[in-house]
């Protein structure tokens, strides 16, 4: 018999989807099959459109221990240890409730790594938001950053690193991406994976309510103001702490079979996708759940997406000392169902059956669609726009352009959001946020060490998906190598709008592509990952936005260097001299413009360039390293002289001869280059490097006194340029 509309809208599925649903099943689900089957087929948790295209990201390498499929991936450090990282989305709930929305994607994310056996040792954010100017974008910027600080702080977990960028097109949807790391034993690691018929199935963490519902299937349509209301999630960062110890110390009693963290769509997801992944099926009474608030049906408990829950699979043996762990850390431990052998997940509620689904339906057969791709005519346009129609800046305007850009919000000093974080609690942090191109982090008894980043860069990927999604690889992999650490692996976040729309899925297959091609040149896997899509409001869609997390290690942490320059020495560019406008941070903000072709990307001269700053720090001939990005070449040496406290003399007329423009010398951006200050006596050393590497090297001037000074163009006070930079954020907001 047909369904009504309104039921299949509240569970996200459509007809087509409903009618497989029945002839998979062999008959038509009750109310809380149906909502179990549309949370695990939503978008969000099913992967409807990604799924088919993820796989051609390389995901497996030599460093390898984990890669996608579980909680979060895993890469091998030495001396038996790993690091584990993930990035996850709250982008919905943060447009809605941008506090409790940023807060409890940090619950979230710090979830999946210590469901891993792993300690959670860091967390980066990469935000996205309207112009700051406007009192919305204020109160979410706000309450985003006021979301994350006060969750990882109470927690005890620093944030020490990340990316923002604002921009007209986050408007309504702004986006809230968080990373977290942790460090564990190899021998530790714990997956999800629910074996052992007869094991005990044990909920623990906070009792259950009504808050969340329905957030995963309404992650997986457009409008997330209408569609989210009432549905955020409420954190509790002093709950998740303790909950993180008792995990993490009832793993040490070897009872513990399987743990999933409860996320997007509850009980239903945790339960269903360790019972998958293990090859059983899973019986539970929902009238074991502790609630904390009365009269709720099985269906709200099993969609439930209350926060500080883990689902733990137990052996009976054990059963007793990890509940008497978790009873000493005042947490409710209940044992609500057990593993069984029919591959059927099967809800009770006291003892009567109220849904039975094969565990294979929710999580194998959920559909993916392939759909047309087709850029949009528009975007063709813009990219085919050339910069140098424009007027070049003139030799009197290239202060004033400085200036202009060190204010703005996309270059200025991002210390108004980090010193919101607790960047120094469990005392790793090696160069903090604001000092570096990456955060660096030592490991306590170790030598070795990780530096972490986040990276995108949204009008390269609005201009070309493709090759911004390079870009996003190469630039994280560079912040990476700008302070001595080798890259890793990568966690992605591929943030997009409606994929049932030709030109968003074009954007989404493009990103994938272009991350795939640089990942296997550079030789950086992809162990772990998420996908956002629906990121748009009334068919205005968010710029493509790829979000590259990415995890480094550095042979000796005592090695790392800065951003900023250290005392008088030389400073040389190496890599690419020529640089273009298109998608410049210069065009937007002097034209008001996002136009052009994004810079070209030799992906063979960026690996050479990173792996020659990479040996210079090991071999203490550099001594501190910044690439150039967002501003340009000019924005970037103003950033190493304003962190480093100390003036400079630099000449471009070499560069501008080459690029044949002011404004393209100064302010146009490029991949595959970096400014290095060397030590005193080791110019010989570097040039014989960046030779040895294949890396064009051009002297740029030498650091010293308290002035800015390019040729005959900037001559200011380094302590004005300071004050328009570390105000540009404040004043905005």
């Amino acid at each position: 018999m047909p369904i009504a509309p309104e039921i299949l809208r509240e569970v996200a599925l459509t007809e087509e989807e409903y009618a497989r649903a029945v002839a998979l099943l062999g008959r038509e689900p009750n109310l809380i099959e149906l909502g179990m089957i549309g949370a695990l087929w939503s978008e969000h948790c099913g992967y409807k459109h990604s799924r088919p295209l993820l796989r051609k990201l390389p995901t497996s390498g030599p460093h390898v221990v984990q890669g996608p499929g579980e909680n979060a991936g895993a890469v091998e450090l030495g001396d038996g240890l790993v690091v584990v990282l993930k990035i996850e989305s709250h982008n919905h709930p943060s447009a809605v409730e941008p506090f409790q929305g940023a807060a409890t994607g940090v619950g979230g994310i710090v979830r999946d790594i210590f469901a891993m056996g792993a300690r959670p040792i860091a967390l980066a954010d990469s935000l996205r938001f309207g112009p700051l100017e406007e009192p919305r974008q204020q109160y979410l910027f706000h309450g985003v950053v006021g979301g994350i600080g006060w969750y990882g702080n109470c927690l005890g977990i620093p944030t020490v690193a990340g990316d923002v960028f604002f921009a007209p097109e986050y408007r309504q949807n702004p986006l809230v991406n968080a990373m977290c790391v942790g460090i564990a034993e190899r021998s530790a690691l714990i997956r999800a994976r629910a074996t052992g018929p007869g094991n005990l199935v044990v909920l623990v963490g906070a009792d259950t309510g009504r808050d969340g519902i329905h957030g995963a299937t309404f992650a997986s349509v457009e409008d997330p103001e209408r569609s989210h209301r009432g549905v955020v999630q409420v954190g509790n960062p002093f709950l998740e702490k303790l909950l993180l110890e008792a995990c993490l110390e009832v793993l040490e009693t070897g009872a513990v079979v399987a743990m999933q963290d409860l996320g997007a769509a509850g009980l239903t997801s945790a339960s269903a996708e360790i019972a998958a992944r293990g090859g059983t099926g899973i019986e539970l009474d929902v009238a074991l759940v502790p609630r904390r608030e009365t009269g709720m049906t099985p269906y709200e408990v099993m969609l439930s997406e209350s926060q500080e829950r883990m689902l733990l699979v137990v052996d009976p043996e054990g059963i007793d000392r990890v509940l008497a762990i978790f009873r000493r850390w005042e947490l409710h431990a209940v044992v609500i169902g057990r593993v069984t052998d029919d591959g059927l997940l099967r809800v009770l509620e006291d003892g009567q059956v109220v849904a039975e689904l094969p565990v294979w339906l929710l999580t194998d057969a959920c559909p993916t669609y392939v759909r047309e791709a087709r850029e949009a005519g528009e975007i063709r346009e813009r990219r085919a726009f050339d910069p140098d129609a424009l007027p070049d800046l003139q030799p009197a305007e290239v202060a004033e352009m400085l200036a202009a850009l060190l204010r703005s919000p996309n270059i200025a000093s991002r210390r108004p959001i980090y010193r919101t974080y607790d960047h120094t609690i469990l005392t790793n942090t090696v160069l903090p946020p604001g000092a570096a191109d990456a955060a660096v982090l030592r490991i306590k008894g170790q030598r070795f060490g990780i530096a972490l980043k986040t990276d995108c860069n949204p009008r390269y990927c609005l201009l070309d998906p493709r090759l911004g999604t390079m870009h996003a690889v190469a630039e994280a992999a560079r912040n990476v190598s700008c302070v001595g650490a080798e890259p890793l692996a990568i966690t992605d976040c591929l943030n997009f709008g409606n994929p049932e729309r030709p030109e968003i899925y074009y954007q989404l297959v493009q990103a994938i592509e272009g991350m795939a091609e640089a990942c296997t040149v550079l030789g950086i896997p992809v162990v772990s990952g998420n996908v956002s899509l629906y990121n748009e409001t009334e068919g205005r869609s968010i710029p493509p936005t790829p979000v590259v997390g990415i995890v480094g290690r550095l042979a000796d942490v005592r090695r790392c260097v800065g951003m900023g320059f250290r005392g008088e020495g030389k400073v040389f560019l190496l890599g690419s001299e020529l640089a273009t406008l298109g998608g410049s941070e210069f065009l937007a903000q002097r034209h008001g413009l996002v136009a052009g072709a994004p810079p070209p990307l030799d992906l063979e001269l960026e690996r050479r360039v990173q792996a020659c700053v990479r040996e210079g720090i090991a071999r203490g001939i550099v001594l501190a390293a910044h690439d150039c990005s967002e501003g340009g070449l000019l924005i970037a040496l103003a950033e190493s002289c304003m962190v480093g406290r100390i003036g400079g003399r630099f000449t471009t007329e070499s560069l501008i001869a080459a690029n044949g423009r002011l404004d393209r010398a100064l302010f146009g951006e490029s991949a595959s280059r970096v400014i290095v200050q060397v030590a005193e006596g080791a110019e010989g050393a570097l040039l014989g490097l960046a030779r040895a590497h294949g890396v064009p090297v051009q002297e740029l001037g030498r650091t010293g006194g308290d002035r800015f000074v390019v040729a005959e163009l900037v001559d200011q006070p380094l302590s004005e340029l300071i004050e328009l930079w570390t105000t540009g954020l404040v004043k905005s907001a």
